[in-house]
């Protein structure tokens, strides 16, 4: 079953399909992803893959950053190697920028620690989903929050075009109802956008471009996964 791969937005444009239509698509600097960690039933209590994205520098990673995919010689780990308990394996790599994990069923991923993946990793998927964190817009009013049309531009209505109105009811129950749309904090959400269209898949270059928009501003950190609610239309 295949994971997914980590990655980072550039941006969209657009290009010709293979019927001569001009598609809107989203630019993801899919890779290379290293294999970090290998969970497993038997000592982690359940099957997943971890991954990660982007070279930190090591000036501003931690010690436990570098201690995860590299082996430091620390004190905790020389108690271990004492007790006799097996090391885990690390990818000797450099401390990772983006880490994410994707659960798997019974070890079926077949990926080794230390692994480097590749946009051609995903190259046979037919749709896929996008994980990413909104664009965060602050404290944001009503209008711009909820899409509230606003109140009327005329006769009456003074210095109060763009306020919600009224919010609640008189003596029964005298009171706001809960869950009522008002203003307050807009954005910086994480947002899954499902069954995106995998258009092509560069693995010269690790871009991979997918039909339509993603959450995020260009240069966000992006989760790209199997979709799984287009499992049957794939295999038809």
């Amino acid at each position: 079953m295949p994971v997914g791969l980590l990655g980072r937005k550039i941006g969209m444009t657009q290009v010709y399909n293979d019927d001569g239509v001009i598609v809107p698509v989203t630019v993801i600097e899919a890779g290379p992803c290293v294999v970090t960690q290998v969970r497993t039933v038997s000592r982690d209590g359940y099957d997943a893959v971890q991954l990660g994205f982007g070279d930190k520098p090591r000036r501003l990673a931690s010690r436990s950053e570098r201690g995860h995919v590299a082996d430091i010689s620390g004190r905790r780990q020389k108690q271990r190697a004492a007790a006799g308990v097996e090391a885990v394996p690390k990818p000797d790599c450099e401390p990772q920028e983006f880490v994410r994990e994707f659960r798997c069923e019974d070890g079926s991923h077949g990926l080794e620690v230390g692994q480097v993946l590749s946009a051609d990793a995903v190259a046979d998927w037919r749709f896929v989903d996008v994980i990413g964190t909104s664009k965060g817009r602050g404290h944001a009013g009503v209008m711009k929050r909820h899409n509230f049309s606003g109140q009327r531009a005329t006769h009456g209505v003074k210095r109060v075009h763009r306020h919600p109105g009224s919010i609640g009811q008189s003596a029964d129950p005298a009171r706001v109802i809960k869950g009522t749309r008002m203003a307050g904090r807009y954005g910086g959400d994480r947002v899954t956008v499902r069954n995106l269209k995998l258009v092509r898949a560069d693995a010269e270059n690790n871009l991979i471009l997918v039909e339509g928009a993603i959450p995020g501003p260009n240069g966000g950190s992006v989760v790209v996964r199997y979709s799984a609610k287009n499992r049957k239309k794939v295999q038809s």
